[in-house]
């Protein structure tokens, strides 16, 4: 995904060109600075150029289309900020000690440009001068009456049409493959379209992702490439995933381990790769919504799309972005989104199958095993889950972490694992960074952040 910098008054170059080098590893096909009457705006890109231009006629964007994309422009002589409804395409702001608006597509950028860092929340925007205003929102349409079998089928179609923009024609492709449901879908619907489709999948040795993936790379035919890690590789790697996530999550870190070494492998193959971030969230994939009230699930659906933005979306977009790679989201193509909406929850969860409608919808597509799979945390399906945890067990002390879990904007670290990540944090990005903007997982859907 292209990387995008600015502040609100112009003769800037200078910073902006700072700010960018910070986020160039987001593209290294082309990088421009405009100056304007009262703005400064710059812009990386990478070599999927031909799915969104970063530079305006007075403004820059971020982002891969299908409306996952955040925008600054000039309007009226003020510096405009908007992001998309979910949040897809990162963007942070702040202001300098002069009061002046700036704005990244990652936090590092901004870190010597200003002590006051916040998100823009997904689906606002801001005016130089304003405050942050909502604009869009989820919609909440009507449900569905057609019969299972047709809702089944229009599914189908609009999740292929949006891999198809995701394709584009062309003729190489790259598709993560957990060997879960929602990345097999969106590999089995873009083998037809091209001629080479690459499939990537992390794990350590033995883990079930590895076998899953391997079952459906053999099924559609696709040239496949696994990445076997080991835990020395694993903690070689932290300190640059967390610089790259900019978070210290425990779960949100541990899961972007294996997502951040994948792409790795994914870039020196393809410039996009398919992520099927967003079906869990669509279509009760998670298991703990088994034991709400059906009343209870829509509103809860929503409540999991709205958090997804610095979370599950922000590994994503690091793990990628940090490779000059692009990941299209195609379950969050927005007709695809307002479809799933539609969708009644007892279509979604039905005889304590989660995704049912969805694994309808791709009946016969994929191997029946595959089909079936149960969701699958994503540190857990590669293999990952309690080997980090069981080293921070051993390296800090039960004292240390008593006095050090509780940190100086006055959040609490709920374990060793945390605080391991947060000593790695403080060494890449110093003690005096703000906090505020950076999402956590929320305690009542831990299985969730990490996807």
């Amino acid at each position: 995904m292209p990387g995008i910098a600015g502040i609100a008054a112009g003769g800037k170059a200078a910073v902006v060109s700072q700010m960018l080098a910070a986020v160039q590893h987001r593209g290294g096909a082309g990088r421009r600075i405009l100056e304007l009457a009262g703005a400064t705006l710059g812009a990386v890109w990478n070599a999927s150029l031909r799915i969104l231009p970063p530079c305006l006629p007075a403004g820059v964007q971020d982002g891969t289309g299908a409306g996952h994309c955040a925008r600054a422009t000039l309007a009226a002589g003020r510096l405009l900020l908007e992001r998309d409804p979910l949040g897809v395409a990162p963007l942070y702001y702040g202001h300098t000690a002069e009061g002046t608006l700036a704005f990244a597509s990652e936090v590092k950028a901004l870190l010597g440009v200003t002590a006051d860092i916040q998100e823009l929340p997904p689906g606002h925007r801001l005016r130089a001068g304003g405050r942050p205003a909502a604009v869009s929102v989820l919609p909440a349409p009507p449900l569905l009456a057609d019969s299972p079998a047709a809702i089944a089928r229009t599914l189908r179609e609009r999740l292929a049409r949006a891999v198809q923009e995701a394709v584009r024609g062309g003729e190489v492709m790259g598709s993560w493959l957990s060997g879960g449901l929602d990345s097999s879908v969106l590999a089995a619907l873009a083998r037809p379209l091209v001629r080479t489709l690459h499939t990537f999948a992390a794990g350590v040795a033995g883990a079930p992702d590895l076998e899953h993936a391997r079952e459906v790379a053999r099924f559609l035919r696709t040239e496949h490439h696994e990445v076997v890690v080991t835990l020395p590789q694993m903690q070689r790697f932290l300190p640059v995933v967390i610089r790259s996530l900019e978070s210290f999550d425990a779960l949100l870190v541990r899961s972007s381990v294996t997502n951040y070494l994948v792409a790795q492998a994914a870039a020196e193959y393809v410039p996009d790769t398919l992520s099927g971030e967003g079906g869990d969230e669509l279509f009760a994939g998670y298991h703990y919504l088994k034991a709400l009230p059906p009343t209870a699930l829509a509103a809860e659906l929503r409540n999991l799309l709205g958090a997804l933005h610095n979370t599950a979306l922000q590994r994503v977009d690091r793990s990628a972005a940090a490779h000059g790679l692009v990941a299209h989201l195609c379950f969050l193509a927005p007709a695809v989104v307002d479809y799933a909406l539609r969708i009644p929850v007892e279509l979604k969860l039905r005889n304590g199958v989660e995704k049912w409608i969805l694994r309808q919808a791709l009946a016969g597509a994929l191997p029946e095993r595959i089909l079936a799979r149960p969701k699958a945390k994503f540190w857990e399906g590669a293999g990952v889950s309690g080997l980090l945890a069981e080293v921070a067990e051993s390296a800090i002390p039960d004292g240390e972490f008593q006095r050090e879990r509780l940190l100086p904007n006055g959040w609490s670290l709920a374990s060793k694992e945390e605080l391991f990540y947060y000593r790695l944090f403080r060494e890449q990005f110093g003690r005096q960074i703000p906090l505020e903007w950076m999402g956590r997982t929320k305690t009542v859907a831990m299985e969730v952040a990490a996807g």
